[in-house]
């Protein structure tokens, strides 16, 4: 069970929560709050104060007066104008995500929503309701509009829903789950779009597989360093002490413990002084995107605990302030930054089985098969690799350096938060499939060596691949290894099969 208060709420919890079905439940004194922002907005309609999106219009128009008579037609009319999406819809755990988060901030009680409508936007998670929120149309201030528009249309009967994996029309998904429709009243339909939940629920879903690919990616590390011999001595705790970056020193500690007990690493005489950039700074490069992970997510975790509202409701001191939270900027920039430093994983990963599938590299045969020009083994594997890598160098340009002004320029500057989430979902994917391929290879590659002397964490994973992929022997159809390593990549039972003998890592 998650229980939403407006605080103290984490980005794995929400990303479990919909991952794996949790209840969601409402902190009831935080609704005595949430009612009296409402009994404000009520006051402020009967004594005629003009305020923006309670009796104005909306954007541009904001000068506009709207009668009392008027204001639940505009909060209507907005949520079904501003439903303008485009494009493939938002997975369901992202929808549910979204919808999680944006009753989190509304239950900060500075939004004037009534407390019932928030009842009912959490019992679309309970009751397995996903409206159909289309991926593109949010240019991430103010707020994600188009995207939360979707979302909040099936609260009032229309637009679009899944209900039990059926797509329908959102009133027969209501329905179908007990549920009936809500009539929005002042400032309610601008309170449920006027946020940054659509690019933050992306956030905390790649946050949460991030964690399992970075600890993946130096699980992968331990496996080529193995199979190409490496030297260990650039793990020696000493060196990462005299660098204090935290991800440096935590990547150094998990290859340590991944290759405790490795007879192809320890003990043995080695034919170089030093290693390729790639087996020697792992630690280092793999170090500094769990750095990047790290800020990344205290950006988040504040946003989502955060009010993203305008206008803002001061229930205690009886004002309403206008102003820019909606902004996505903060999200946009740390999204980027995370799409960067999960690109760099790929990077090196490639650069790693360049080195496993490269004979004049490694002293294994070439491309890791026996039998090479009759096959061609794991030749094409690392095209795959490469034109992941390219990919990801084009999707890292980061989405918030960019900017288009909107609504007849009063909206004048953008974040590019959504399109900066969809991106890093697309970069994450793409080092998936990467770090499936060196899996792959290293284990390959180990049939050529003593796999006697593999240290205990890292046969755990040689055992678990082989549970699922056989030695190539002759060439057969890839695809269907690569995404049956990718699965377990993605499950994170690779991660489990190491930390089960290493211990958890950090």
């Amino acid at each position: 069970m998650l229980r939403l208060r407006g605080s103290n709420l984490s980005s794995h919890d929400v990303a479990k929560a919909v991952r794996q079905g949790w209840t969601i439940t409402l902190d009831t004194a935080q609704l005595d709050r949430v009612a009296r922002a409402r009994e404000l907005v009520l006051r402020l309609l009967e004594e005629g104060v003009p305020v923006y999106g309670i009796n104005t219009g909306f954007g541009k128009l904001a000068d506009t007066s709207i009668s009392q008579e008027s204001v639940a037609e505009l909060q209507r009319n907005l949520i079904l104008s501003h439903s303008c999406g485009v494009g493939e819809p938002f997975p369901g755990d992202v929808v549910k995500a979204m919808i999680i988060l944006r009753a989190n901030a509304l239950m900060k009680g500075h939004s004037g929503i009534r407390p019932e409508v928030i009842r009912l936007l959490v019992q679309l998670v309970n009751q397995n309701v996903v409206p159909v929120v289309p991926s593109q149309g949010s240019v991430g201030a103010s707020g994600d509009l188009v995207p939360l528009a979707h979302m909040s249309a099936v609260l009032i009967g229309e637009g679009e829903a899944y209900f039990r994996d059926q797509r329908m029309p959102g009133a027969k998904a209501l329905e179908r789950a007990g549920l009936a429709p809500v009539v929005l009243e002042a400032k309610e339909g601008l309170a449920l779009i006027n946020g940054t939940q659509a690019m933050t629920a992306q956030a905390v879903l790649a946050l949460y597989d991030g964690d399992i690919l970075l600890k993946t990616a130096d699980v992968a590390g331990s496996l080529t360093m193995e199979a190409l011999r490496a030297i260990p001595d650039v793990l020696d705790e000493r060196v990462h002490a005299l660098r204090a970056h935290p991800g440096q020193a935590m990547v150094a500690a998990n290859l340590r413990r991944l290759l405790a007990g490795s007879g192809l690493v320890y003990g043995r005489e080695h034919d170089r002084i030093q290693d390729a950039y790639s087996l020697r700074c792992i630690p280092q490069v793999h170090g500094a995107s769990r750095d990047a992970y790290r800020y990344v997510e205290q950006v988040i975790d504040t946003e989502i605990n955060s009010v993203t509202d305008n206008p803002i409701l001061f229930p205690d001191e009886g004002q309403v302030i206008s102003a820019g939270n909606f902004h996505g900027q903060p999200v946009a920039l740390a999204l980027d930054f995370l799409g960067i430093a999960l690109s760099e994983i790929g990077n090196i990963a490639e650069r790693r089985i360049e080195r496993l599938v490269n004979p004049h590299l490694s002293s294994l045969p070439p491309f890791l098969t026996a039998r090479s020009g009759l096959n061609s083994g794991y030749m094409i594997a690392q095209y795959t690799a490469a034109a992941l890598v390219s990919e990801n160098k084009v999707l890292a340009h980061p989405a918030s350096v960019d900017s288009i002004p909107t609504s007849a320029n009063q909206e004048d500057h953008v974040s590019m938060g959504s399109i900066a989430a969809r991106k890093l979902g697309s970069i994450l994917g793409n080092v998936q499939n990467i770090l499936a391929i060196e899996i792959l290879c290293a284990c390959q590659a180990l049939e050529f060596r003593e796999r006697t002397q593999l240290a205990p964490a890292t046969r755990a994973v040689y055992e678990l691949v082989r549970s699922v992929v056989p030695p190539l022997e002759r060439d057969r159809f890839m695809a269907g290894d690569i995404k049956a390593v990718r699965d377990l990549v993605v499950s994170g039972q690779v991660l489990k099969a190491a930390a089960d003998t290493a211990g958890e890592l950090v």
